[in-house]
């Protein structure tokens, strides 16, 4: 193990698991994982089959027959493809005891760890992140799942894993729009739950991290799991309002993936636009200053992330979308907004108009 890897624990009772952050750990990832002596199998995408995949099957004792690869991208993240992830798994004869590995970015970790979660009532799996938005974001919380045509997530389950892997070389053939996609999930930690970071990140954090800092990339990567571990164990499965504050941003977001059928935008890329227009929302409701929305607005923007919605977005199309939100409670849209830069809500009370105001604006 790399002598700077660091152990970040998810405390969540009997389903607890370790965040392991650092440098050569795929070669360990055995260990690590405390998988020794299990039938394993690996879900990948055909981008990291031609990249890290011989490493991960080297370490873990498996041949290529042991691995289900999908076409990268989000049109993947779909209940036909997860029929065909099943379908591997009945062939392979996997037993209950058998783990399945997630090698990929987060449309991966969702559906292997949503495959794992359904397939004989629940086998483990463990997360291998390879993207810096599933480091930071997605493979840690147990939210697994897949798209539908009516909207983003709505077919999914809890299932935590076993452990999560952050090996930080995999982020040197990262590609630049990929780096900028984990980005928005980073400026989202900051922008909802700690103000100190988000100054950070300001002050040269940001850039240091597109470039693959390793120092800098290992500590916003720790930083951004240690505050979502914290949220994650005081609400495990979302029936507080204290999770829903990790969706700063989402519900612009998912309506943007929606309208564009999940093809032409990363998911962190409609993040990043729903940080903005969260963050305007928040400034004509008096709730932040322009001036920290405007902040903001230029961190996204300095990360290399839209803006401005998809050509041809209206209003109405946004407001049609965000009604299928997993946040509407009984019949009433729900907005993770900013009362204070580093200090998120998830609020319904809201004045309707100041809405309206916010999607005039951006689709302009």
């Amino acid at each position: 193990m790399s002598s700077t890897a660091r152990c970040l624990p998810v405390s969540l009772g009997q389903h607890a698991y370790d965040i392991h952050i650092g440098s050569r750990l795929l070669p360990t990832a055995l260990q690590l994982a405390a998988i020794q002596g299990r039938t394993l199998r690996v879900v990948t995408d055909s981008h990291l089959a031609d990249l890290h995949l011989p490493l991960l099957l080297g370490a873990l004792g498996l041949k290529p027959e042991h691995v289900f690869v999908l076409d990268a991208g989000e049109p993947s993240k779909s209940w036909a493809t997860a029929e065909r992830v099943l379908d591997w798994m009945l062939s392979q004869k996997l037993s209950r005891d058998a783990v399945l590995v997630a090698f990929g970015g987060g449309v991966i970790g969702d559906m292997a760890g949503f495959c794992a979660a359904i397939y004989q009532r629940g086998i483990a799996f463990v997360q291998v992140p390879t993207t810096l938005l599933a480091m930071v974001d997605s493979s840690v919380g147990g939210k697994t799942g897949v798209n539908h045509a009516r909207g983003k997530n709505l077919i999914g389950a809890f299932h935590q894993p076993k452990a999560v892997i952050a090996d930080l070389d995999l982020l040197k053939t990262l590609p630049t729009r990929e780096l900028s996609a984990g980005a928005a999930e980073v400026i989202k930690y900051g922008m909802l739950g700690d103000t100190a970071f988000f100054n950070a990140l300001e002050a040269g954090d940001i850039d240091r991290l597109m470039a693959i800092d390793p120092e800098t990339s290992a500590n916003v990567i720790e930083r951004c799991c240690a505050l979502k571990a914290r949220i994650v164990a005081e609400d495990e499965f979302e029936t507080t309002g204290r999770r829903a504050l990790l969706n700063l941003g989402h519900t612009f977001g998912h309506a943007v993936e929606t309208f564009t059928g999940y093809t032409q935008w990363l998911h962190g890329e409609a993040v990043g636009l729903g940080l903005v227009m969260a963050a305007d929302l928040s400034a004509r409701l008096g709730w932040i200053s322009a001036d920290e929305a405007a902040r903001c607005t230029a961190l996204v923007a300095r990360a290399g992330l839209p803006i401005k919605p998809p050509a041809g977005m209206m209003p109405e199309d946004f407001r049609r979308l965000m009604a299928g939100d997993k946040k509407v409670a009984a019949g009433q849209l729900r907005f993770v907004l900013l009362k204070r830069l580093g200090d998120a809500v998830l609020t319904a009370d809201f004045d309707d108009n100041k809405l309206s105001e916010t999607l005039a604006h951006f689709c302009a």
